[in-house]
């Protein structure tokens, strides 16, 4: 049995029509295109550069443009130990950084201050900045950071966006 494919109008297909929120249509856009800003301090560092390479490919997931400028950054990954000397820029960097921003603390030493336990080292990167995902290990595998990214992805998506713009506005308006 043949059939025969019409050319032209198909009533079919012409009727089609993608529904979405507003929200929902911005938060894609986002999460597909969270643009890093490497703040590598130490060792772990290295190992987000291999994220990077083409071995591991952070471009499956939009973010293969790591931007060093902060004013083009949304996503800063803290890797390595912070100490104090250097909490002062980090914080400099992060205030930078245009709404909305995301923060990974990659590894032990961001996330806790790991094994130095000195006058010299910040016990965590969120004693200065909010971090939306940590990642253990020391240093973390670049799959783990991979994993993380996908998880801010996620938390991304569901962020309410309108109400959020509504409400900066209002408050600037106040101001």
């Amino acid at each position: 049995m043949q059939t025969q494919s019409e050319i032209g109008y198909n009533s079919k297909i012409e009727g089609d029509v993608v529904v979405t929120t507003v929200d929902a249509a911005l938060n894609w856009f986002r999460k597909n295109s969270v643009w890093p800003m490497p703040m590598g301090l130490a060792c772990c560092a290295i190992e987000l550069m291999a994220v990077g390479a083409s071995r591991f490919d952070i471009s499956r997931f939009g973010s293969e443009v790591m931007r060093f400028s902060p004013r083009q950054a949304d996503c800063m990954i803290v890797a390595g130990t912070v100490t104090y000397k250097m909490a002062l820029s980090v914080r400099r960097i992060w205030d930078q950084m245009p709404e909305p921003k995301w923060c990974i603390a990659m590894g032990a030493c961001a996330s806790t201050g790991g094994m130095y336990r000195s006058y010299a080292v910040l016990q965590g990167v969120d004693k200065i900045i909010p971090v939306d995902i940590y990642v253990s290990g020391c240093p973390p595998r670049p799959e783990s950071v991979l994993d993380a990214l996908m998880k801010l992805q996620n938390k991304i998506s569901k962020q309410p966006v309108i109400e959020n713009l509504t409400i900066s506005h209002l408050k600037k308006e106040a101001a």
